[in-house]
């Protein structure tokens, strides 16, 4: 046996000794801004800053990271692994400061949430009045972020807890039923079907269409999917995005047909910015969840928010939780039945 050589133990420890916290850092940006350019903004750094941080990381721990060019961007295996234990210490990090402060009565730590863009929940907002009226002190900041994005922090504990979404339940991570909405089909003022009415799903068959990332089959969207489907439009998407205010911008731009929620943009149609299309019974119904990780410590401004939210869901009925007039007849295809209230 060659003396010379470290044992498994004395590689371990030179790893950890060499390893850049900020290195790991910007990786995790730069995977979750898909490119570097993005990440540099992020940051507030220089570009070249972050492509050489990239190339020590990946020199430190002696292998590929990332595959990119001009028109490519991929994580490779092992950026991947990387990644969700980067995520993890991300957490583990930003719940230090509150372990080490001096516990005092008065709450002064910090919430961290993820949400889905546009989430309209009274109830949710009364909570955050509440809390804030409750604990004055204690910050908050939210990132909005896709759903399938806001899940995986969630399960690596590098936010308190989240509003999104839900495709596939998680068994390690606990899912209440926020609200229930509705969508429907829209055009904007440029579009021949704008302010016509009288009209029929056959109307609408063979138009351009714009949604979201998430409108397909196997996704969180899959009754929106289906309702598209159903309305046969051009089955060519031309324009797509995760953020519903992207997709409400080209519909308005007149790029397509495309769904909304309907509590969301009944502004819109009164202001003639929308127009709603059929079908005009049994909208698709889609369930916003409030999710958080039983395993995640949480700090006592996380912990008092939570609990306020969870007790509020538990005494509120879920038709009090679903927007008035757009609420399809009892046994719809709009009906979700597996869900946790």
């Amino acid at each position: 046996m060659n003396k010379d050589l470290p044992t498994p133990e004395q590689r371990a420890a030179l790893f950890a000794r060499n390893l850049d916290w900020n290195l790991l850092r910007t990786f995790m940006v730069i995977v979750e801004c898909r490119g570097i350019t993005a990440a540099a903004e992020r940051l507030g750094l220089k570009q070249p800053s972050v492509s050489n941080a990239l190339r020590r990381l990946e020199t430190s721990v002696g292998t590929r990271l990332v595959e990119r060019g001009p028109n490519h961007f991929r994580v490779t295996g092992a950026g991947g692994r990387l990644y969700r234990e980067c995520v993890e210490i991300h957490g583990s990090i930003l719940r230090l400061g509150d372990e080490l402060r001096e516990v005092t009565d008065e709450i002064d730590e910090h919430v961290q949430l993820a949400m889905a863009s546009h989430v309209v929940s009274p109830l949710f907002n009364d909570t955050l009045s509440k809390f804030h009226r409750a604990h004055p002190k204690a910050t908050l900041s939210v990132d909005i972020l896709s759903s399938r994005d806001i899940v995986e922090r969630v399960l690596h504990r590098s936010v308190s807890f989240a509003v999104c979404l839900v495709n596939d339940m998680n068994p390690r991570l606990e899912y209440r039923r926020l609200y229930r909405e509705f969508f429907g089909l829209y055009c904007g003022p440029s579009h021949p079907l704008f302010g016509r009415s009288g009209l029929t799903m056959a109307d609408l068959k063979g138009q351009s269409s714009v949604s979201f990332t998430t409108d397909q089959f196997s996704d969180v969207l899959r009754p929106v999917a289906m309702m598209r489907a159903e309305a046969r439009l051009d089955e060519r998407i031309v324009g797509i995005s995760a953020n519903l205010e992207e997709v409400r911008r080209m519909i308005v731009a007149g790029l397509g047909v495309g769904p909304l929620p309907i509590h969301v943009v009944t502004r819109d149609v009164r202001d003639g910015l929308l127009w709603r299309l059929p079908p005009y019974e049994s909208p698709p119904a889609i369930d916003v969840f409030l999710v958080f990780n039983p395993h995640t410590r949480l700090n006592r401004a996380e912990s008092a928010f939570l609990d306020m939210l969870l007790e509020a869901i538990r005494v509120t009925p879920i038709d009090a939780r679903t927007y008035a007039g757009s609420a399809p007849p009892p046994g719809s295809r709009g009906e979700q039945s597996r869900v946790k209230t």
